[in-house]
């Protein structure tokens, strides 16, 4: 078998919401997310220099979309998941101080063995986020 061609990161994550307003107001406005497009079944946000996060409405991607330029299978989501957002070391406690101020708890901590930390959390649909800072992976520093 020859190489596997390269791959160059993760453009999209998904999570899958049950109130979108709700969801929407979490990541946008508490974190900050520049929204790029919505429509009746997503919300899709920035979420770093070539990363997208997608809010789905759960149950709302169970057929398949027809586009222009193609299809879209579908797809869904069920229990807590877990996305890991990157932050300046110099940030976490910054992070650490909204969240509170928002009444959202840190529910976990790690110090990693590479120098990273990060802390953890809970959406308003019981998935974990996490703020990572550089150290947690070789491959972020």
């Amino acid at each position: 078998m020859e190489p596997a061609p390269p791959i160059y990161g993760v453009l999209e994550t998904a999570l899958y919401v049950d109130d979108m307003e709700r969801a929407a107001s979490f990541y946008s406005e508490l974190l900050g997310l520049k929204e790029i497009t919505q429509d009746a079944r997503f919300h899709a946000y920035e979420a770093g220099l070539r990363s997208v996060l997608l809010l789905f409405k759960r149950g709302a991607t169970l057929d398949t979309v027809h586009l222009p330029g193609g299809t879209i299978p579908p797809h869904d989501g069920h229990g807590p998941l877990h996305i890991a957002f990157a932050v300046a070391a110099d940030q976490l406690s910054a992070w650490e101080r909204r969240l509170g101020d928002a009444g959202i708890p840190v529910e976990g901590r790690t110090d990693w063995p590479h120098g990273g930390q990060s802390i953890y959390v809970r959406d308003p649909d019981g998935h974990l986020v996490e703020f990572a800072t550089p150290g947690l992976w070789p491959n972020y520093r």
